[in-house]
């Protein structure tokens, strides 16, 4: 049986945590930062997590992990 293969761009977007979670990167961090808060940007640097709902949808995308 040939490997599957993992959707690049889910591959690209995603990392998995040790528990099997889906993290993400939270958007309106790239540019046009002076307008927005200080707080709002440093909750940005956070990681997000991926809902239950949508796990496995990920876990579909990426059959290995990322």
């Amino acid at each position: 049986m040939p490997k599957m293969k993992s959707n690049r761009g889910a591959a690209k977007r995603f990392t998995m945590t040790a528990s099997g979670k889906a993290k993400y990167k939270k958007m309106n961090r790239r540019h046009i930062l002076t307008k927005k808060a200080q707080k709002r940007k440093r909750h940005l640097r956070q990681d997000g997590i991926i809902s239950k709902a949508d796990q496995p949808n990920i876990d579909r995308m990426l059959p290995y992990g990322a």
